[in-house]
């Protein structure tokens, strides 16, 4: 076989946010929410973070970075990867999924997935990625989200094949992934039954989901400077795949798929539904919510609806995110039981 060698196509995330002023929704002085770096990632400040400010999110269904690359003459040999490192979360998620966790001999420092990952954590970073630390460990196939061009020219000087997965925007782009590691590593047989598992379950879980007057809206907090996702996001197009609606689009001069809100503008949108997504960095609860000055008012907090979620699995786009899909539909359940309850 032989393994794709691609520069990454960013996908259409971004958190350099354009400053906006006076009473828009969005703040003034955005900073980078304090979520996994090695998810949606770039060299730009974290997210879910993003890659490409304000382009359009691009779906790699159709990337070569999940096709074998047979028409480049540098590609690899045909021999079977047995020291895989993986500089991205998301991928050694999924490289452990599909069963080529054996394969894997070293990740990087955010790979905190599945637990027998976590025996093979390593110094090595994704963000600032060293191209002989990593060769260190003598890899035949190097996987990382595409986002760092200058590593992929060090890696082929060095003749070490790679693989990439830049950030998806629809669960075909999960489905293609996992389809092209498990052709890169000779899992597919083990690729297609995590795909149709995923699959299965989604279909279950949406068929549940119960029917509601006029789609209900959300506010998913990034950190607790109000950093949130709009339905160009990944993870806003999970939300929506259930029905719901970001407060964040609807913010003016937000300047971004990742927009940071306003105090006000929250507040007067009244969200439905509030997931919070900095439980694990930032140590924020429903109850360190309801205690900000006003919001103990919002509709959400007073009727329960504030949803504790995973930091991680809400930043990655591997197997876990039917996890997450799954607990978004039993928070709209919560939602259409208190309506009907009322």
């Amino acid at each position: 076989m032989r393994f794709p060698k691609v520069v990454g196509v960013l996908a259409g995330l971004s958190l350099l946010l354009a400053a906006c002023g006076g009473d828009d929704a969005a703040s003034t002085t955005p900073t980078a929410p304090p979520v996994d770096p090695a998810a949606d990632s770039t060299d730009d400040p974290p997210d879910d973070p993003g890659n490409g400010a304000d382009d359009p999110a691009v779906d790699p269904g159709d990337d070569p970075a999940v096709e074998p690359d047979d028409s480049d003459p540098d590609s690899a040999s045909g021999d079977v990867p047995t020291r895989i490192v993986s500089l991205s979360p998301t991928h050694t998620e999924m490289l452990f999924a599909i069963g080529a966790g054996d394969q894997v001999v070293a990740v990087d420092e955010f790979s905190n997935h599945p637990p027998e990952a976590t025996e093979k954590v390593t110094d090595l970073s994704g963000w600032a990625p060293n191209v002989e630390a990593i060769a260190s460990y003598e890899p035949d196939l190097v996987v990382t989200d595409g986002t760092n061009p200058d590593l992929l020219d060090q890696l082929d000087a060095l003749g070490i094949p790679h693989w990439e997965g830049p950030a998806v925007v629809s669960f075909d782009g999960v489905y293609d992934q996992l389809t092209g590691l498990g052709a890169a590593t000779d899992n597919a047989e083990g690729a297609a039954a995590v795909v149709a598992s995923m699959q299965a379950e989604i279909d279950e879980i949406t068929a549940a989901v119960p029917e509601v007057d006029g789609p209900l809206t959300y506010y998913h907090e990034l950190d607790n400077t109000y950093f949130s996702i709009t339905s160009d996001t990944f993870i806003g197009y999970v939300y929506s795949q259930l029905g719901l609606r970001s407060i964040a689009d609807l913010a003016e001069g937000s300047g971004g798929p990742y927009p940071q809100l306003n105090v006000e503008f929250i507040l007067s949108e009244d969200p439905d539904l509030i997931f919070q997504a900095c439980t694990l960095y930032c140590g924020e609860t429903a109850e360190t919510m309801a205690a900000r000055d006003g919001w103990a008012e919002l509709s959400a907090i007073r009727n329960g609806l504030v949803f504790e979620m995973n930091d991680d699995i809400a930043s990655r786009w591997g197997p876990r995110i039917v996890d997450y899909y799954r607990d978004v539909a039993e928070a709209i359940a919560a939602a259409t039981a208190l309506d009907e309850a009322a």
